[in-house]
């Protein structure tokens, strides 16, 4: 690129960023700050929307690779380029993290660390979390649970602003970028970044539909990328018509009648039993739609019925209602990763 390609490349970003809104005051904003390229962008975008003063970044620091201490005085000089305060956490993996779940679980741990370590500033500050997830995330985060876990929340991708299960407000301003455009922001900028050698590691999920279903992406159509992130912007707009017929259907009442299920469209009876499911268990229970006929069945028998519907999910009939119980945790059972998969990177 010459010289008015770069800025025009800044220029773009810039603008993606601004237009989402996802920046804008009156929250400060505290930048999840890996060091690698997407959240050096993410930071060097936030200081020119906002100002040094308005933003913070936190590091986390986990000893995990022979370049961690170098990654953190990456961090610690470009926040000083910036002006930008620094929250640097050292962390050490517990010998539960590398258990039988291998890097499962200390992706787990890692990703519990970071997002407790931004919470925790956050709260402080009164500020909005920011994380550096691209489009090119995106991509490999819908094809991830695609594959994992069937159904229409795997098509809707990771949200433009959401909350942590601490009620922390979580945005991610660069989903309508790719990571290419990031690595040409930074050029542009002349800002380094570390690379992280376990982003190539096919241990990792996130890692081989980095390195294997994204280049085929790319080689069937050179905008697939983009296409597939515009293609879950657009779903996650219809999904909210979708939620606002199942609260019509519900109006607020936490259980429906069984005749009443049994009327319904198909559709809208799975969208209604899951969404009776996950305001029980407080969480995402992909399983309990596919379980629609079943519990119509049972009912069909008279008398109470039970059924766990997967997760922490439980369905009981009795007197003509379906209603929802969360169910207590079963011993050693863990998240799926599906559930998580969005927040597998460093960002």
């Amino acid at each position: 690129m010459d010289g008015e390609d770069l800025a025009q490349e800044v220029t773009r970003v810039r603008d993606s960023v601004r237009d989402g809104g996802l920046l804008a005051p009156p929250e400060p904003v505290v930048a999840m700050l890996s060091g690698g390229r997407d959240s050096v962008c993410l930071l060097d975008v936030a200081v020119a929307e906002r100002s040094a003063r308005a933003v913070s970044a936190v590091h986390v620091n986990y000893g995990l690779r022979e370049q961690a201490d170098a990654d953190e005085r990456h961090c610690a000089a470009l926040c000083d380029a910036l002006g930008v305060g620094l929250r640097v956490v050292r962390e050490r993996r517990p010998r539960s993290a590398a258990g039988a779940g291998g890097a499962g679980n200390l992706q787990a741990w890692a990703r519990e660390v970071r997002y407790r370590a931004a919470a925790q500033m956050a709260r402080e500050r009164g500020a909005v979390i920011a994380s550096g997830h691209t489009a090119s995330d995106q991509v490999e985060t819908i094809l991830y649970r695609l594959a994992a876990s069937p159904g229409r929340r795997a098509l809707l991708g990771m949200m433009p602003s959401d909350r942590l299960e601490s009620g922390e407000r979580l945005v991610r301003p660069l989903l309508g970028i790719t990571r290419e455009q990031t690595a040409a922001y930074c050029g542009a900028r002349g800002l380094e970044w570390c690379e992280d050698a376990s982003n190539e590691s096919a241990e990792y999920a996130r890692a081989r539909a980095r390195l294997g279903l994204l280049p085929a992406l790319r080689a069937l159509h050179p905008a697939a990328e983009a296409n597939v992130a515009r293609t879950a912007r657009l779903l996650r707009e219809e999904a909210e018509l979708l939620d606002a017929l199942v609260q019509d259907e519900l109006g607020g009442a936490a259980c429906i009648p069984v005749a009443r299920l049994a009327q319904l469209p198909a559709a809208l009876a799975r969208l209604v039993v899951v969404r009776l499911a996950e305001d029980a268990a407080g969480t995402y229970v992909p399983q309990a739609g596919h379980r629609v006929q079943e519990l119509l069945a049972l009912a069909r028998r008279g008398g109470r019925a039970e059924l766990h519907l997967g997760g922490r999910a439980g369905a009981v009939i009795e007197h003509g209602e379906l209603r929802m119980v969360r169910l207590p945790p079963r011993a050693g059972a863990t998240r799926p990763q599906g559930d998580q998969a969005h927040s597998d990177d460093s960002n």
